[in-house]
């Protein structure tokens, strides 16, 4: 069973996401929170598997809470995706610094938002090629230089590969295909470059990508 916790100020918004969760065999909403603080407690008491976050509540915002929850050593299975007005917030690319799985808007498809539940969950990140190339975009553009790769040392040559390919954006299957081998290889791939790294997602993945200099601007063209 996927447990969810729903943070958003908005009931309306809140009540209809929990019919939709509620209403499948394997998802069960466990709380609700109508502001940061309120998601803070109501995550450390229930333990939620994933957490569906605004981005703009009171009291304390979406941001920082997903701070807290990702820094929290307790909380380490905990995903959060956060919810948005419109794709291109300006806050995606915080969002995802700030530890975040990935973002969905508030007006998606049904099908959409139980399909991104299911897949965070099971381990991958809701970041599309588009939004990949717009978080790299904001890293050239805060970022004078990359980092010194050192923290990439103890990768494999085709873990590294594995990396840059996740860092722009391709998922399992398409690095399968890249690379010549079955989407069980590249997940175990992926899966051991994240353990290595101490990173919690793909999405952290294309964070540390960037970062490193594994990938620059200019790759998705």
């Amino acid at each position: 069973m996927i447990r969810v916790l729903l943070a958003d100020d908005q009931l309306l918004v809140r009540a209809g996401f929990k019919v939709l969760l509620d209403a499948q065999p394997d998802i069960e909403v466990v709380a609700e929170a109508g502001d940061g603080q309120q998601a803070l407690a109501a995550v450390r008491d229930h333990r939620p598997d994933i957490v569906l976050m605004d981005i703009r509540m009171p009291v304390v915002d979406g941001l920082a809470a997903t701070r807290r929850i990702t820094e929290d050593p307790r909380l380490p299975e905990v995903k959060v995706v956060m919810l948005t007005t419109f794709e291109l917030d300006e806050y995606v690319f915080e969002a995802i610094r700030s530890g975040a799985s990935g973002f969905l808007v508030k007006d998606t498809e049904p099908e959409e938002l139980l399909r991104a539940v299911r897949a965070v969950v099971a381990g991958d990140a809701l970041l599309s090629p588009g939004v990949t190339r717009r978080l790299i975009a904001e890293f050239a553009a805060r970022s004078k230089e990359p980092a010194a790769a050192d923290a990439l040392s103890g990768l494999t040559e085709r873990e590294r590969e594995v990396m840059a390919l996740v860092g722009i954006g391709l998922s399992n299957e398409e690095i399968a295909r890249r690379l010549v081998v079955s989407p069980l290889t590249a997940k175990t791939h992926v899966s051991r470059t994240m353990v290595k790294l101490g990173a919690r997602d793909r999405a952290q993945l294309v964070v540390l990508a960037y970062e490193s200099g594994l990938v620059r601007p200019g790759w998705l063209g």
